[in-house]
């Protein structure tokens, strides 16, 4: 099949041992990022099977229409940037395994990351030495903090398990059904959602973003929140209501911020309210960004082509279209 793959930036898959999955494939890679349809459509053009890295690019139904050669969509994750519906009916296949049975562990660890940088202040401190300076500032400790993770996911309990292991008392908040899971596997549950934002050192969101997510944590929960503590958002920038957060951080409450995602992304505005806080740390999206992830999360996506290819296609997210095609 002729294969393409956008917005690989730093040319990264074609050094990935699974990158020899697509060996019998004319596979063309680009390494910059495009916003336009017209570019875009040129780019496409008799693509058959097209490689998303993530959200980067959205495909929307303009696009879809000019790709007559298209049959196949193939990423991992969710798929808010993609018009589903048309490549329904037009015939494309989207294939995702949306992260069946495995957990993004290299988020885990950009989280565990970011907590550890923010109430350490290691930022400031290494840009204090670099300017010549001492020491800036005085951070804080973790070990007997209350760690607090919004979501009862496969990431949101490696987190735990990390504040754990840091003397922490790891606290959850989730939808009902979850926290009577978490209760059921023996994990410690908030006494209430108000509680929770208001006794936990640390909270971090693990939720994937759907409509019932978008704008879940609002002004209101955050202005709860201790003003020596510290929130973490490596999910999805939808989870917060707008401007919530900025407006809380002005406020004070909660006192920190850590952050790897955004509204709109790439965010290379460098007069963003987030990037000019001192006690914000951002990071660009980078929590699923490395060597070992990409090549778990690149093996699953080009086994979705190679089954595709053997006439199994694999993860389907839109199987009504494989009906239509049977009906042919």
């Amino acid at each position: 099949m002729k294969v393409t793959i956008l917005d690989d930036y730093f040319d990264t898959l074609h050094a990935l041992p699974c990158f020899s999955k697509l060996d019998d494939h004319d596979v063309t890679v680009w390494t910059d990022h495009v916003d336009d349809e017209e570019v875009l459509a040129h780019r496409l053009a008799g693509t058959e099977a097209l490689v998303l890295i993530r959200e980067r690019t959205a495909i929307r139904t303009p696009l879809l229409r000019q790709l007559a050669n298209l049959k196949l969509i193939s990423q991992r994750s969710v798929v808010p940037h993609i018009d589903v519906d048309t490549c329904t009916e037009l015939g494309i296949v989207v294939s995702s395994n949306l992260h069946q049975g495995t957990a993004s562990y290299a988020t885990a660890e950009l989280t565990w990351g970011l907590i550890l940088a923010a109430l350490r202040r290691i930022p400031q401190q290494v840009a204090s030495m670099k300017s010549g300076r001492w020491q800036d500032g005085v951070g804080h400790s973790l070990r007997g903090k209350t760690l607090g993770i919004y979501g009862y996911g496969r990431i949101g309990r490696v987190v735990a398990d990390y504040g754990r292991a840091f003397g922490m008392q790891v606290v959850f908040w989730a939808s009902e059904e979850s926290r009577r899971r978490a209760q059921d596997e023996g994990a410690a549950v908030a006494s209430s959602r108000a509680a929770f934002f208001r006794e936990s050192d640390v909270v971090s969101l693990h939720l994937r973003l759907v409509d019932a997510t978008r704008g879940l944590i609002t002004r209101s929960d955050l202005d709860l929140m201790r003003t020596t503590a510290l929130l973490v958002n490596t999910s999805r920038a939808g989870l917060i209501e707008p401007d919530a957060l900025r407006a809380a951080l002005v406020a004070g409450r909660p006192g920190m911020a850590a952050v790897d995602v955004y509204e709109t992304e790439p965010m290379t505005d460098v007069d963003d309210p987030l990037l000019t806080m001192d006690r914000v740390i951002c990071t660009p999206h980078i929590g699923y960004v490395s060597t070992d992830e990409w090549d778990l999360q690149f093996s699953d996506v080009f086994d979705q082509i190679t089954a595709y290819s053997a006439g199994r296609p694999s993860n389907v997210v839109n199987p009504e279209v494989l009906d239509r095609a049977n009906r042919r």
